[in-house]
């Protein structure tokens, strides 16, 4: 699923890693690396800047997600589980290759706009292609 939505960016050779952890996994990261002591859905940690952008031209990052934050917020969207974690993976996605949703409206505005559009063309060619 993670190379489809790479594919729809027109990201060929592009490479992410993913984790899938709970809650407490989510939340000692979170608090390690963005000072926030609370469990979130996705952390997105990108490898294009900073010190280890020269390690791997292709590598764009980590993506770390919550799968107890996932199943809780399915409902919330309307989505089942499986659609949940395609959603939190393209919401990281677009974190990892320079998409914002903090800071500014224009910003949130954008990421939200190309997350629905990203969203909907990953589920339309069936999750389990």
């Amino acid at each position: 699923m993670a190379q489809r939505i790479l594919t729809e960016l027109g990201l060929l050779e592009a490479e992410i890693s993913l984790l899938f952890v709970n809650d407490l996994q989510i939340q000692a990261l979170n608090r390690r690396y963005l000072c926030r002591d609370k469990p979130t859905n996705v952390l997105a940690f990108p490898m294009r800047k900073g010190e280890f952008s020269a390690l791997h031209p292709h590598l764009l990052g980590d993506l770390v997600i919550s799968m107890e934050t996932a199943k809780r917020q399915s409902n919330r969207f309307g989505l089942d589980d499986m659609e949940m974690v395609i959603l939190l993976m393209v919401h990281g996605v677009l974190h990892l290759i320079g998409y914002e949703h903090e800071g500014t409206k224009k910003g949130a505005q954008e990421m939200t706009l190309k997350q629905k559009e990203l969203f909907q063309q990953v589920i339309k060619t069936g999750i389990l292609e």
